[in-house]
């Protein structure tokens, strides 16, 4: 997710501040200390601009 952040130019803070989610919990998403959950995601993702699947990298492989 930091990408989106620094595409749309903006820092945890300033997310935080337009979802209403603490900046503490903003860079636990970030840092991918916590999940987001649906909810969660479709907010974050209104305000960086991108799809919903697009705040996490998937790894598709068959390990």
């Amino acid at each position: 997710m930091e990408f989106h952040l620094k595409k749309n130019h903006m820092t945890q803070q300033d997310l935080a501040n337009k979802t209403g989610y603490t900046r503490h919990a903003i860079s636990h998403y970030v840092n991918n200390r916590s999940f987001m959950s649906p909810a969660v995601m479709r907010t974050i993702s209104k305000f960086v601009r991108c799809r919903m699947e697009d705040l996490y990298e998937w790894d598709w492989s068959d390990h």
